[in-house]
């Protein structure tokens, strides 16, 4: 018998080719994967209590639980492991490229040796290819608030890794914390190494912050950005610069960057301002940032456009069309995609 949803325009986009470019590795550490770890490393830890931890709805809340599942990642093997858990969620998902950032500046802070956890990494994502076929590139991670100095530290890392998948060096943490000219000589000396630079701005800062990420520090690609729905002059600069937004509705929820950005003590997936961006011309791109602790999916996140934030299919379409064009990658990789991601949509009667 037939599958009475196959011709749905949901189902559809589910079945549709797509990429990640604003996916933290650690961000999908699972409450079952943390027990798991904990388990290795001696420690025996309640199912039921951590995942209460990831009941978080506030991003102080939200950095706490980075931070404490981040101290179960100890050992290259731990690396590899989420890598390789990864890897096959994409796979799953029909994401056939992503963009992974990695938490470099904390690997630092707790002085792990970066090559190694990086080489582990590498080597269990190449022992799983027989059963994934995502290809993915990596961004290294630096955190904002401890400074400039230990940025640079990542954007040097970033450089010599640079043959083995490094593509891009970007600025997480909490953007309130430093300013975004702090940075300037971390950036141009990431942009003078060849690597691409993006960075989270107007997540939980003001629009400012996303035209200081832009004119400041040269980013091609903004993380989150939702505040520039309120800045007419900077929405027209990210449509003239094509500088998309990397859009994670459900993380901007369960922050309480969405409810920050309205002004109200709570926000609804329905008000995120993803359908205003589209219907203003600004560019996007539909991801899930840390998806096992906003218990989402990057097929939750093209569902919940369609169902519960206006999009329409052939918006929805476009959006995943963007991943692919603003991956960083080189002309004839892109074009490779493209064309893929082109030809399925064709067969699913998308285009």
């Amino acid at each position: 018998m037939a599958d009475p949803s196959r011709g749905k325009p949901a189902e559809k986009v589910r079945r549709l080719s797509k990429a990640e470019l604003h996916l933290h590795l650690e961000g999908c550490l699972s409450p079952e994967l943390v027990v798991k770890l904990a388990e290795v490393h001696g420690e025996k830890l309640n199912g039921e209590e951590v995942a209460a931890r990831y009941q978080t709805k506030s991003f102080p809340a939200f950095l706490d639980l980075f931070k404490w599942t981040t101290t179960y990642l100890r050992t290259p093997r731990d690396y590899a492991h989420l890598a390789k858990t990864v890897a096959l969620n994409l796979t799953a998902q029909n994401c056939l490229y992503a963009e992974i950032t990695l938490s470099v500046g904390v690997m630092l802070l707790r002085n792990q040796n970066v090559e190694s956890n990086f080489a582990a990494i590498l080597d269990a994502l190449a022992e799983s290819q027989d059963s994934s076929r995502v290809q993915i590139r990596w961004i290294f991670d630096a955190v904002r608030q401890f400074g400039p100095e230990k940025a640079m530290e990542v954007a040097r890392l970033a450089a010599q890794m640079k043959s083995k998948g490094v593509v891009a060096f970007g600025l997480g943490g909490d953007e309130q914390s430093l300013p975004a000219a702090d940075f300037r000589g971390v950036y141009d000396y990431a942009a003078a190494a060849g690597l691409h630079c993006l960075a989270h701005a107007g997540e939980m800062g003001d629009p400012q912050s996303v035209r200081d990420a832009i004119e400041i520090l040269h980013a091609e690609r903004i993380g989150h950005g939702i505040a520039a729905i309120q800045d007419e002059a900077l929405m027209d600069l990210l449509i003239e610069r094509k500088i998309p937004l990397e859009i994670c509705p459900e993380s901007n929820v369960r922050t309480g960057a969405l409810a920050k950005l309205l002004g109200s003590l709570s926000a609804r997936i329905e008000d995120h301002p993803l359908r205003r961006f589209v219907a203003r011309g600004v560019p996007v791109t539909l991801a899930t940032d840390d998806p096992a602790m906003f218990h989402t999916t990057l097929n939750d996140a093209y569902a919940l456009a369609i169902e519960k934030m206006g999009l329409t299919t052939a918006q929805l379409v476009s959006v995943a069309e963007a991943g692919f064009h603003h991956a960083f990658l080189s002309p004839p990789e892109k074009q490779a995609l493209l064309d893929r991601f082109r030809t399925e949509a064709r067969s699913l009667d998308l285009l």
